[in-house]
């Protein structure tokens, strides 16, 4: 990992962990998680709420400003309000992305839950994300979320990551092995 990138990890870290311990002290950690996801839509699909997190040309006062705004317009926990008004201050926005991360994180193991990233050729039905997920939860011993998305270039199969074990079941791995195994031969 690169030492920037390592220390916008730290302190993301830091920032969610605080988040997260004063908002089991306060019993509302049920009422942050949709806040966490809310944010990371909103994030996701919005330039100019990108653009202020990470713009050096804001004033810490505008963002501050404009965060505790976007963050009473999305009903946001007063818990996530403040830590977010505080991250402004202090100049910490541009690590908004990594701190959700691990606050999400940090929320399902309190639940006692795993994510699973799944990535498959094509998207996977109910019934087919129903059955994975039973498999998962026997298999790691606590409830499995599972986090889908599609990459055609699989060809087929289905490439599961939880936490750090990767299970590939894809053609275009079989299809990469094969082509190794004959280059070994010839």
């Amino acid at each position: 990992m690169s030492e920037p990138a390592s220390i916008s990890s730290g302190i993301a870290a830091r920032y969610a962990t605080a988040i997260f311990e004063l908002a089991k002290e306060n019993k509302t950690l049920a009422k942050i998680e949709p806040n966490v996801a809310d944010l990371s839509a909103a994030l996701a699909e919005s330039d100019d709420l990108r653009g202020l997190i990470s713009s050096p040309l804001v004033s810490r006062e505008d963002q501050q400003k404009a965060i505790t705004a976007v963050a009473d317009k999305m009903g946001l926990r007063p818990v996530m309000k403040d830590g977010l008004a505080l991250m402004a201050q202090k100049r910490r926005l541009f690590v908004l992305p990594q701190l959700l991360q691990q606050l999400s994180a940090l929320i399902a193991e309190d639940k006692g839950e795993v994510t699973a990233d799944v990535t498959s050729a094509k998207a996977l039905t109910k019934t087919q994300s129903d059955k994975l997920t039973k498999t998962l939860t026997a298999s790691v011993g606590k409830d499995v979320k599972l986090n889908a998305t599609v990459d055609e270039s699989l060809i087929g199969g289905l490439v599961v990551k939880v936490g750090s074990k990767m299970i590939d079941t894809s053609i275009r791995s079989k299809l990469s092995s094969l082509q190794n195994a004959m280059k070994e031969v010839g």
